[in-house]
């Protein structure tokens, strides 16, 4: 059998690179750079370096990440945000259904797009929640999940939506929860930063996967046998964990004694208490489920710091 030609965008982020590793070590793929003719990396909401770029490399499978990430990044330059989430990933599709139309594209969407619908329940939320994003970000992300879902029923082209909740992992930027906390704690036991770690909002519940669990399932998802057609599936656990659980579980790693303290600019009330998503479609179509402890994942991102 003949190795699939994968395309990955975003190939340089935090799961880009841990999928690029996976790839390289997996002999079902070779893999094709995301490239325009100048050997750079072309801007997603480029419509032309990306039509380029496809029409160059002619992949069997293309896993989509390249995205604007944070919320608070997509909130600050909204016109960005829709340009890359939305454009971009609309005209990665367009460019394959004309050079590639037998080619399969995995896209990590996000649970963002759900939204208010997890204030609505029952939890966790199944894939035919509505979609009812309550920021840029979301938004962003439902609008391209809506479209790639049609494409993919309509048979157009071969799409997979996969909708990842909180994951992490060594490597993640600070910008994010865990590597947040475990950053003040490494800095804290070098001496680098009093020994109080100052927090925000601590009572949210949400979904927590290690990023390698989160991979896996997007190499499942290249892999799988037939067409997903436009299908969606919940990147989950299932069983939300409180933030203030996560930052207990860190400082039981800490080798100091640590203070913890409420920083008013961090802090932000929850207009969402709990975010949960049910697994199950996802363990029934790639036979995935999550395997990683959440205090090995949290072990690891501060092992991870405390070498940096």
């Amino acid at each position: 059998m003949n190795s699939l030609r994968l395309m990955i965008t975003g190939a340089n982020g935090f799961v880009g690179r841990k999928v690029t590793e996976a790839a390289r070590r997996n002999p079902a793929f070779e893999l094709v750079k995301f490239i325009d003719e100048t050997g750079a990396s072309p801007d997603i909401a480029d419509a032309d370096a990306v039509d380029r770029a496809i029409a160059a490399a002619r992949p069997d499978r293309v896993l989509h990440l390249a995205a604007i990430a944070a919320p608070r990044q997509a909130q600050a330059d909204a016109s960005r945000a829709w340009a890359v989430n939305f454009s971009g990933t609309l005209q990665l599709a367009q460019a394959l259904m004309k050079h590639r139309p037998e080619a399969r594209l995995v896209w990590s969407g996000s649970s963002e797009a759900y939204g208010a619908s997890f204030n609505r329940g029952p939890l966790p939320l199944a894939e035919t929640a509505a979609l009812e994003p309550a920021n840029v970000y979301g938004a962003t992300k439902a609008a391209a999940d809506i479209a790639l879902g049609q494409l993919g029923r309509s048979g157009a082209l071969d799409t997979a939506i996969l909708r990842p909740f909180n994951h992490t992992g060594p490597g993640q930027a600070a910008d994010y929860v865990v590597p947040a906390f475990a950053a003040q704690i490494a800095a804290i036991e070098k001496g680098e930063q009093e020994p109080v770690l100052k927090v925000g909002n601590l009572d949210a519940l949400r979904d927590f996967l290690d990023v390698e669990d989160v991979v896996a399932l997007y190499i499942a998802a290249l892999l799988a046998e037939g067409r997903i057609g436009g299908e969606a599936y919940n990147v989950a656990t299932g069983k939300p964990v409180r933030i203030g659980d996560l930052l207990e579980g860190l400082l039981s790693e800490a080798r100091v004694k640590i203070g913890v303290e409420t920083d008013p600019a961090r802090y932000a009330p929850n207009a969402v208490p709990v975010a949960s998503g049910n697994p199950e479609k996802a363990r029934e179509r790639f036979s995935w489920a999550p395997q990683i402890a959440i205090n090995d994942t949290l072990k690891g991102v501060l092992d991870a710091l405390r070498a940096s």
